[in-house]
């Protein structure tokens, strides 16, 4: 597993983890930070998965809006708690991030559904993932 791809699960767990708990990112972001500290072996996917959870802190309104746009007949409330924080993480980078293929950028976001959430989740995060990269 690529750096970058161990980099999106870690961001999975922190917005997961904040968005299950109540607890605002930036504190998740920074229990996180503490326990990447301590493990320097892990600092390469630490690093990608702090842009991130960052990216995603400071353009949360905008990322929220374009799956809500593209999510058809489905409220974020309404989603598993993994297929909103997926849905985050591929939208920030399909629009925020110009070093990351939109191609690859969904793809992962599909593998990371396929083995952490539903049997529909997969399909789902393609679709609306998809849609958002169409329209930008």
């Amino acid at each position: 597993m690529s750096a970058r791809s161990k980099a999106r699960k870690r961001a999975l767990d922190i917005l997961f983890q904040a968005d299950v708990r109540g607890e605002e990112l930036p504190v998740m972001l920074a229990v996180e930070a503490k326990r990447a500290a301590s493990e320097p072996d892990r600092q390469a996917s630490w690093l990608y998965a702090r842009d991130i959870v960052d990216g995603v802190i400071d353009n949360r309104e905008a990322i929220d809006e374009q799956i809500t746009t593209f999510a058809k007949d489905w409220s974020l409330q309404r989603m598993p708690a993994v297929d909103r924080a997926l849905l985050r993480i591929g939208a920030w980078e399909i629009l925020y991030n110009d070093e990351v293929p939109t191609a690859v950028a969904i793809d992962e976001a599909v593998e990371l559904a396929k083995e952490f959430s539903t049997d529909d989740s997969g399909s789902f995060v393609h679709g609306v993932l998809a849609r958002i990269a169409r329209s930008s």
